[in-house]
């Protein structure tokens, strides 16, 4: 199947007009290719296009992240320009210095944080949580059983179901 589907996209491409220019490898071996804008055989306007022809034929080969972030976004067209082999590797190394760094401010944290909680830090407080804030009686006394006062301060009492006996015996 695979020469015959070479044949076809040769074939394909002859009828089409369509122009591979490549433009760049990259570290892994994939190989990037840009197809300008063209008119095809029945005269519709085909957009450009930028492809990636990944070293590893197979899909189950291929790994997110075989495809390195500036040819990324050179193919998603957030960048103009292709990247070049000397702004990649730079890049990545820059990427494995924030790592080891990222690595070492982890560690002394971690580090710290022990010597402050057990030296510096008291226990922590409970804290008693009576009522809810929506309550009209919150952070006051619950109210009782029983009414309190008379007059223009009265305060119904809490209603409490009898000893489990029925209302009307």
């Amino acid at each position: 199947m695979g020469w015959s589907q070479d044949l076809f996209r040769a074939l394909w491409r002859s009828l089409s007009r369509e122009v591979k220019e490549h433009v760049g490898t990259d570290q892994f071996g994939n190989k990037y290719y840009y197809i300008p804008q063209y008119k095809n055989w029945r005269g519709q306007t085909i957009r450009e296009k930028r492809i990636v022809e990944a070293a590893n034929k197979k899909e189950v080969d291929y790994e997110a992240g075989d495809i390195p972030t500036e040819w990324e976004a050179w193919i998603r067209r957030t960048r103009k320009t292709p990247p070049t082999m000397e702004e990649i590797l730079k890049n990545e190394k820059h990427r494995e210095e924030i790592k080891i760094k990222s690595q070492d401010f982890y560690e002394k944290e971690k580090l710290l944080s022990k010597e402050t909680s057990e030296e510096l830090l008291p226990p922590p407080v409970q804290t008693q949580i009576k009522g809810h804030a929506s309550a009209p009686y919150f952070g006051k006394e619950e109210p009782s059983v029983a009414p309190s006062s008379t007059g223009k301060t009265f305060q119904p009492g809490s209603w409490m179901p009898r000893d489990g006996k029925s209302h009307n015996q």
